[in-house]
């Protein structure tokens, strides 16, 4: 596959699926006033940087999944090489962690516990997805090198901590 066409369809990929799940947070905000607790207005700062910094770790994964992988980084489009080099390199999933610190830091910014709630809901469902369907695709498709892998390489928690 072409690197351009590559490029092209996670240009597509990555704001469709950013955005979808922007636009569940902003559906569940309606729980906000139930719970009845309030963010404090200092907390947009902090949710600005990590906004920053989940959405830099996204993209960066979604460079190496492109220029290493030869795929993008939807799962019904995924990388055909086996990628463990840059943020991959330290931990097995940082594009979901990547996901997980920017959702976190928009609930900041929009001063929602319910937002925060759901980071917490995304996360369990991508603990799901990858430990029931991605690691054993994986598996598959990179025989011992993933498995070779899997065992030095942390699923959550970054190698150097």
């Amino acid at each position: 596959m072409n690197l351009y066409f590559r490029i092209f369809r996670s240009i597509i990929y990555v704001p469709l699926f950013i955005f979808f799940f922007g636009w569940i947070a902003e559906r569940v905000r309606i729980y906000d006033q139930k719970i009845g607790w309030v963010l404090p207005a200092w907390a947009t700062l902090p949710g600005i940087l990590l906004m920053a910094a989940g959405g830099l770790l996204v993209l960066t994964c979604v460079t190496f999944f492109i220029i290493r992988g030869k795929g993008t980084p939807a799962f019904f489009d995924a990388p055909t090489e086996f990628v463990a080099t840059g943020p991959y390199r330290y931990v097995r999933n940082p594009m979901y962690i990547g996901g997980f610190i920017l959702l976190i830091g928009f609930g900041l910014v929009r001063h929602s516990i319910s937002i925060l709630i759901f980071s917490i809901l995304y996360m369990v469902l991508f603990h799901l997805f990858v430990v029931y369907y991605e690691e054993p695709t994986l598996e598959k498709q990179f025989g011992k090198s993933y498995l070779d892998y899997k065992k030095k390489t942390h699923r959550w928690i970054p190698g150097w901590i």
